[in-house]
């Protein structure tokens, strides 16, 4: 069993948590649709590795989870510790909102950083660290059979993981150590999609003719 050791470094500490987070988010939402356990398990795991599976699939890099079964060890943690709350309290779908929130500003910085190490820069990094954060919830919705959030008009989802990952690569432009400009860029992508969840803040959609009539 290849457990982690301990103290891990910062970045793998933010892919440790943000593993958790999405496969709680999975859960919520798998509970929504009334689905098994197995079911639950599933969507939960796709939740969590599909984004990062995806960023190293493209980047020709071990897949993450493949390196280190100490990933799906968290999962199962994750899984099973948010099925035992919710057996005892509802959960309110703000909340999947929210822990979705916090598990795109993980992996978006996180896969924005991997990218780096890998030796991209700029818009590559960007685009990278944006698809490790959604692709994970866009997999979940779509099993679910939901709208991804990333579709739905003007939602700020990874209008919110692009702006976190371009503060993170800013700060690091005005000399800010690298950890602590990580943390400003998950602390922008959360606060826009609490914004977002909480506020009804949108992006304006671009309206070409009427949706409701074919052409």
């Amino acid at each position: 069993m290849n457990l982690p050791l301990f103290p891990v470094s910062p970045l793998q500490a933010m892919d440790y948590l943000g593993v958790a987070v999405f496969a709680a988010s999975g859960v919520l939402a798998a509970g929504r649709k009334h689905l098994d356990w197995f079911g639950v398990l599933v969507i939960a795991t796709v939740t969590a590795v599909g984004g990062g599976t995806l960023r190293d699939l493209l980047i020709d890099r071990p897949v993450f989870w493949l390196t280190s079964t100490a990933y799906l060890w968290v999962i199962l943690a994750a899984t099973l510790a948010t099925m035992l709350v919710v057996r005892v309290r509802e959960i309110p779908l703000r909340a999947l909102l929210i822990a979705d929130a916090l598990g795109l500003a993980l992996f978006a910085v996180s896969g924005a950083r991997i990218a780096e190490v890998a030796g991209y820069g700029g818009i590559v990094v960007v685009i990278l660290g944006t698809m490790t954060g959604v692709a994970g919830g866009v997999l979940r919705d779509l099993l679910i059979a939901e709208l991804p959030l990333l579709l739905k008009s003007g939602e700020i989802y990874a209008t919110a993981a692009i702006a976190g990952i371009v503060a993170y690569l800013l700060l690091q432009l005005a000399g800010i150590e690298r950890v602590t400009a990580g943390y400003a860029g998950m602390a922008v992508i959360v606060v826009l999609r609490c914004l977002s969840i909480f506020t009804g803040l949108r992006v304006p959609a671009l309206k070409i003719g009427d949706p409701g009539k074919p052409d």
